[in-house]
């Protein structure tokens, strides 16, 4: 028996021996990316990052089935499921994590101290207390922070005043979020309020039931809308965009897709910028790159975006002054 394993060893070595050399090539490292989030994975949706971080990847030479592999940990918005799906991605041994909100940050760093981990987030991470500074992060978690000094959502409610001057009374829309990020985006955005002199009433609203929340939201009878920043609202605009224009609500949100795709405005770092740094950073810590040597990437321009089309179904004039800010103007 001895005998015929050792023959069988060394026929197989043999055979890819022989393989090697009819086809010129070695056999490529696989790599193993995880992806761990709290939403849903939605194909047509890039910000849910199920498709479109592998699409990038395949444009610095790593392909999906050949020499990667993606493994995707979404919690459906069950967050009590995010601590188990990390330590799984750890026990598979994946070779980075790509974390995507604070909660799926919070996750990874309580699972490993010696994976690496690229993370997405609005929020101060170091407030989080998942990294020590923005320069040396230190550990092992690195990755992206979108205006990470706290005032991007007070700057965006300031621009939705200047486009309606007469608002008052500015509804926000938050997701039912345990996590420290939209804790800290209501903070921001109370604070900014109450310098603009305008009320601010804070509906919450499950992912899903959107149609019950705009009920509540048109019951306060706002004159404007802050759509909060969260994954589920991107994943679910269609419904969301449908539902303020069917109010009569112009509406801020936080990505130039949200724009694109019917919404009034929205003021943020733009899509392309922020995966291509992730990409970046997931490609230089398969090479080896320690994540304490990669400082936490601040986007350098934050992005208007105003769609003219929408503006003038809402009967609503934009400023020229807000208009010469702009970024990109949708005709």
């Amino acid at each position: 028996m001895k005998n015929r394993r050792t023959f069988i060893c060394a026929l197989g070595v043999g055979l890819l021996a022989k393989a090697q050399r009819v086809t010129g090539q070695t056999v490529e490292r696989v790599y193993r990316l995880g992806i761990l989030h709290a939403g849903s994975v939605v194909a047509s949706d890039p910000v849910l990052l199920g498709n479109s971080i592998p699409q990038l990847l395949r444009e610095v030479g790593y392909v999906e089935g050949r020499n990667l592999i993606v493994v995707r940990k979404y919690a459906e918005g069950n967050f009590d499921r995010l601590p188990g799906f990390a330590l799984e991605l750890v026990e598979l041994r994946v070779d980075v994590i790509l974390a995507v909100g604070t909660l799926s940050t919070q996750a990874a760093k309580t699972a490993t101290e010696t994976v690496p981990v690229v993370m997405l987030v609005n929020v101060d991470p170091v407030a989080l207390g998942v990294v020590k500074s923005l320069a040396r992060p230190g550990g092992n978690i690195t990755g992206v922070v979108i205006a990470p000094d706290g005032t991007l959502a007070g700057k965006k409610l300031e621009l939705l005043k200047e486009a309606v001057p007469r608002a008052r009374r500015i509804a926000l829309l938050i997701p039912e979020d345990p996590g420290t990020g939209a804790q800290q985006q209501i903070q921001e955005i109370l604070r900014a309020a109450s310098s603009l002199g305008v009320e601010l009433p804070v509906v919450a609203v499950r992912a899903g039931e959107y149609d019950r929340a705009f009920t509540a939201v048109g019951a306060g009878r706002p004159q404007a809308l802050f759509v909060g920043a969260h994954s589920f609202f991107v994943r679910d605009q269609k419904k969301i965009i449908e539902l303020a224009a069917k109010y009569q609500l112009p509406a801020i949100y936080e990505w130039p897709q949200q724009v694109k795709n019917g919404g009034l405005m929205s003021y943020g770092a733009s899509e392309a910028e922020v995966y291509g740094q992730a990409v970046a950073y997931i490609d230089r810590l398969f090479k080896g790159v320690k994540p304490a040597d990669l400082p936490i990437w601040q986007p350098s321009k934050l992005h208007l975006v105003i769609n003219l089309k929408t503006a003038k179904a809402l009967g609503l004039t934009i400023p020229p002054s807000l208009l010469a800010r702009a970024d990109e103007v949708i005709q």
